[in-house]
């Protein structure tokens, strides 16, 4: 009620009445002329991305999906895949070119510091007890998938690849793409449930984080042949990444660490973390490795210590910055020009039927075989069906590199939004409900014996 009040309102009566007013609204023949002038167009559409992506969330929420599904369609809608699609001419007055430029910065600083992000959670997981099981499940949710969509994507290259995306690039691609798991979307069905601490829960999370990790370096071997390294140059930026990491993971561990341990927090603490967030990304993107491989190792490496910070600006990257993503990823991805003839139908089930068998089946019966029981497994597969944000951005990376065209990245899209919203109604109906939930259910998956799978505290 407070966003609608004091945003919402004022920005629908600052868009009716400048929109009124003579000359002010769009230019015929669909052209878009700002009469705002640059500064008052890029306010005016920070105020309208984030107060879609605000109601967005909180109707996913209200419906029982996670608020970052609300987020993405939000994003989508003020793309030429509605808003664009129903009335080109005032999506281009709304968001003329001059607006799109500093959004784009902004979405990608809050890529960036999502990236520490997943790299703290990375860092944070600690195994006690269950290594063999939680390392064979975390191989099986992303080998499984990955398998099967490389299979899928080889009859479907000639049709669906982009201009840099030779044979491959684009089947590795695929593969990368349906074994992602969205860490942080995963996180919050968790926590929404009530089953954190339930061996599935804690088996999800650490599966999900190495993949993750294995995932974004997969990725980067892919974007390197999709720009047509040659091995050798290949070679030498795999030693320069691997020489990198070493040095974040060691020295530069080291060195946060005891600082960490003398500083307090505080301003400086948060400068030091963006510049050194930043700056890896920059060191990154210069090799030859995409910049948010960067962001992920100052994750890892940053301090326990520093995590009350950490939390602040990833926290603030998430609900402030992380929509201008989406708003950016809603005006690249035109669902509504996705022709669906029978041959895109069968294409879209495919993808979404390997995506989400390989996800719940292979991890699932990984677990049941060393030894989880069935409800169990069945549910630690459902949760490792949740992509979202972390496959959206992977496929917009593709299609920025010319791997896949957009139909491609449209039919992907469905996919990654698909496995999302099925799988809060798929743990509803398995009854995988624990104490934390607010509705009264009984637990009905006991949590592990204690120091099985601990998170760092």
């Amino acid at each position: 009620m407070a966003l609608a009040v004091t945003a919402v309102l004022p920005a629908a009566v600052i868009v009716a009445t400048v929109a009124g007013l003579p000359g002010s609204g769009p230019a015929a023949g669909g052209g878009s002329e700002p009469k705002l002038g640059a500064t008052g167009h890029f306010f005016l559409a920070v105020v309208v991305v984030l107060a879609a992506a605000h109601l967005g969330g909180a109707l996913a929420r209200r419906l029982g999906q996670p608020g970052v599904v609300g987020e993405i369609l939000a994003g989508l809608a003020l793309g030429p895949s509605l808003f664009g699609h129903l009335a080109p001419a005032s999506m281009a007055w709304l968001f003329p070119a001059s607006s799109r430029g500093p959004m784009e910065g902004l979405a990608q600083l809050g890529l960036i510091l999502f990236m520490f992000g997943v790299g703290q959670e990375l860092a944070g997981m600690r195994l006690r007890g269950a290594a063999t099981r939680a390392l064979l499940v975390s191989q099986a949710s992303v080998l499984v998938p990955f398998a099967l969509g490389a299979v899928v994507a080889v009859p479907l290259y000639e049709r669906y690849a982009g201009p840099n995306g030779s044979g491959v690039a684009f089947v590795l691609f695929i593969g990368c793409a349906l074994s992602i798991t969205a860490f942080p979307v995963l996180a919050r069905i968790l926590a929404d449930l009530g089953i954190s601490r339930t061996e599935p829960g804690r088996l999800s999370l650490f599966a999900a984080a190495v993949g993750d990790g294995a995932g974004w370096l997969v990725l980067a071997a892919i974007l390197a042949v999709a720009h047509g390294s040659d091995p050798t140059a290949l070679l030498l930026n795999g030693l320069v990444a691997v020489a990198m990491a070493a040095v974040f993971l060691g020295p530069v561990k080291r060195l946060l660490s005891h600082w960490a341990a003398r500083e307090r927090g505080g301003a400086a603490s948060g400068v030091l973390l963006v510049g050194a967030v930043t700056a890896a990304a920059t060191l990154t993107a210069a090799i030859g490795v995409h910049q948010l491989i960067g962001a992920l190792l100052v994750g890892l490496a940053w301090p326990a210590r520093g995590a009350a910070v950490a939390e602040r600006l990833t926290s603030t990257a998430k609900t402030v910055l992380l929509p201008f993503f989406f708003f950016g990823f809603g005006l690249t991805a035109d669902l509504s020009a996705l022709h669906w003839d029978g041959a895109t139908v069968l294409v879209f089930l495919a993808l979404l039927t390997l995506a989400a068998v390989g996800k719940i089946a292979g991890p699932g019966l990984c677990a049941r075989l060393t030894g989880m029981r069935r409800r169990p497994a069945l549910v630690l597969g459902v949760l490792l069906n949740a992509r979202g944000l972390t496959e959206l951005i992977v496929i917009q990376i593709g299609y920025d590199a010319g791997i896949i065209d957009a139909r491609m990245l449209a039919i992907l899209t469905l996919v990654a939004l698909g496995t999302t919203v099925m799988t809060s109604p798929l743990l509803r109906l398995l009854k995988a409900t624990g104490p934390g939930r607010r509705d009264g259910a009984e637990p009905v998956l006991a949590a592990p014996p204690p120091g099985q799978l601990a998170p760092r505290g």
